[in-house]
């Protein structure tokens, strides 16, 4: 049996990591004078640079000091795609873990999309040294710049010169510089796909769930965030991905203690 095992930001909930959806999450919460989905796009980066790298060092602030929970840890030996930008899989030991969102410890040189690119230590902690007070955004902003090689004159990024965080954008597409080609193998190879706090609202989660409809595999979902979990039927509506089977009416806690056996016990502290 060969299981792909995807994970969304509900999995890094319990290490202190705000979810990008709930509440108080990221995309929630955005900026004061942007939304989220205005904000991390490539054309907020080309135009706006100072404001977008604000936004992802803040990102990183939240970040910088956080560990792998127990549920990094257990998935540290398993098939895993995950679209967590946090690194946190990494940490906890998975040796070949696909980030298929990026890592925001990461940065690649600016480049035309599609095109393969070496992935460098992203200069985060520079920016951190170099202003005593990272509350100052005016400051904050200037490092950032000076670090990320952007004219403080023109603020204009320079293709293969500039430094772009390795994030997927809202207006970037799947490259192999993401691994997408390795991640297409690993879901055609599988034979059931286990979900994990994910809200399913990113393109990733529907091209696996269509590419297990198509392979007739099985899935298995556990909504971190929600506190609700089930399984879907290999049989559903390939066009709208509606829920065919039941609803699992039991605590992650049992889950994690029937059916397969996939789920850590430790898992229930990430609802």
């Amino acid at each position: 049996m060969s299981i792909v095992y995807i994970t969304g930001a509900g999995v890094s909930a319990e290490s202190g990591i705000p979810t990008f959806r709930g509440q108080d999450g990221f995309w929630t919460v955005g900026s004061i004078n942007y939304t989220p989905q205005e904000m991390a796009t490539r054309d907020m980066y080309q135009n706006y640079p100072d404001e977008f790298l604000l936004w992802y060092f803040r990102r990183f602030a939240a970040y910088r000091n956080v560990m792998p929970n127990d549920v990094h840890h257990w998935l540290s030996d398993k098939r895993l795609i995950t679209q967590n930008i946090d690194g946190l899989d990494g940490k906890a030991g998975n040796p070949d873990y696909i980030p298929i969102h990026g890592r925001l410890d990461k940065v690649t040189m600016l480049h035309q999309q599609g095109e393969l690119v070496p992935l460098l230590d992203a200069p985060w902690e520079q920016v951190v040294d170099a202003c005593p007070d990272l509350e100052d955004d005016q400051a904050v902003k200037s490092a950032l710049l000076d670090a990320f090689r952007i004219s403080k004159t023109s603020l204009i990024p320079e293709m293969g010169h500039s430094l772009k965080p390795f994030v997927l954008l809202f207006d970037e597409y799947y490259t192999d510089l993401y691994r997408m080609g390795e991640a297409e193998q690993w879901m055609g190879e599988a034979t059931q796909f286990v979900f994990m706090g994910t809200s399913f609202s990113v393109n990733i989660t529907n091209i696996a769930l269509r590419a297990a409809i198509m392979t007739g595999a099985e899935i298995d979902a556990a909504y971190a965030e929600a506190g609700q979990y089930g399984k879907w039927r290999s049989d559903a509506d390939p066009e709208t991905y509606q829920y065919r089977g039941d609803w699992l009416q039991k605590s992650l806690d049992l889950l994690g203690k029937t059916k397969t056996g996939l789920y850590p016990d430790s898992f229930k502290n990430s609802a």
